[in-house]
């Protein structure tokens, strides 16, 4: 069990003692006593307790119950969503690594996922004042910019075959093979009166993609986001041809080289029905570049609802504890 967990064992045995209409056992200043000791040993207090505790472990304990509290208010239709997302990545987590090593870390799978669960209600948050910030101008100049209709996209891909251990010349001349071969390709759809059916027949004997060569080569319909990212040279080369066009040269992404042909293309989106993914897009764009955000949204939140902390010490603890960490935000953006 770590040391928070330990902490709030510690408080549940107190509420414990201290609640249900039992009785208390108290000490010679009357004080509520936590552990008593044989006659002649004075017990320990649950004040003498809660001071030694909040020296070290209560700040970050209280910050837990003040977050789960407020954004369980907050957020009351994104609950089962943020607990299924829990424990989805949790048993993710127990079955590549095991549950020994989340109880060593967290104390038990169950604290584990009470720490994951709180941490995508505190995301949602953070997205949302991201989100906040954000002015009309910036949004449709990221419309203008960046918001596209789908393209029907057919891909060939040929593989370099490179590997780690071959020296630098062996590395070269396998790429140049690829390249080669792919400009082949080219040459063959140049020369052909059908160019979309010999581009599918050619997917179908040269292409590298076992899970698009049997269909012609077929991506779909693609977007921003649709594909992983190691496909943005693609789509871009994708974006600057039109509809029944080919690339009639090679595409070089992470995977290898590729020759593409654009099938057809979709209007692009109105703003209104892009908005939502323009605030996303914009929200992390923000989030990444500035650090100091994510500290800021959750300390905006807590005054929101009138988070009022009555212990002068926990107080100056808190207020000392989002100054370090928005300086240290500050020190990760420089």
């Amino acid at each position: 069990m770590n040391k928070t967990k330990k902490i709030i064992a510690i408080g549940a045995c107190a509420l414990l003692l201290t609640g249900c209409g039992k009785t208390v056992p108290t000490l010679s200043d009357g004080s509520q006593a936590v552990v008593n000791f044989n006659e002649g040993t004075e017990g320990i207090s649950a004040n003498e307790l809660y001071e030694k505790m909040k020296e070290s472990y209560a700040l970050d304990s209280l910050i837990t119950l003040i977050d789960t509290k407020i954004l369980e208010q907050k957020y009351p239709d994104d609950l089962e969503s943020a607990r299924e997302s829990a424990e989805n990545t949790a048993n993710s987590m127990k079955e590549t690594y095991g549950e020994e090593q989340i109880t060593y870390y967290y104390g038990s799978v169950d604290n584990y996922i009470d720490t994951l669960y709180l941490s995508n209600l505190r995301n949602k948050a953070v997205t949302d004042y991201a989100k906040s910030l954000l002015s009309d101008d910036e949004k449709e100049s990221y419309y203008e910019k960046n918001v596209y209709g789908d393209v029907t996209v057919d891909h060939i891909l040929i593989t370099t075959g490179v590997t780690d251990d071959m020296t630098d010349e062996e590395k070269t001349e396998k790429e140049n093979e690829a390249k080669e071969k792919a400009n082949s390709i080219i040459e063959e759809l140049n020369n052909a009166d059908d160019k979309l059916a010999t581009f599918k027949d050619l997917a179908a004997q040269y292409s590298e993609d076992d899970a698009t060569k049997d269909n012609g080569g077929s991506l779909g319909a693609i977007n921003t986001g649709t594909l992983s990212s190691e496909y943005d040279e693609l789509l871009e080369a994708a974006r600057n041809l039109k509809d029944g066009e080919y690339s009639t040269s090679v595409i070089t992404t992470e995977l290898g080289y590729h020759i593409i042909y654009r099938e057809s293309s979709s209007e692009k989106p109105s703003y209104e029905d892009a908005l939502a993914d323009i605030e996303e897009a914009l929200a992390e764009e923000k989030l990444n570049e500035d650090a100091t955000i994510q500290i800021t949204a959750l300390d905006e939140m807590r005054k929101e609802y009138g988070m009022d902390i009555t212990d002068t010490d926990i107080k100056e603890q808190y207020s000392n504890y989002i100054a370090n960490q928005i300086a240290n935000a500050r020190s990760n953006n420089a």
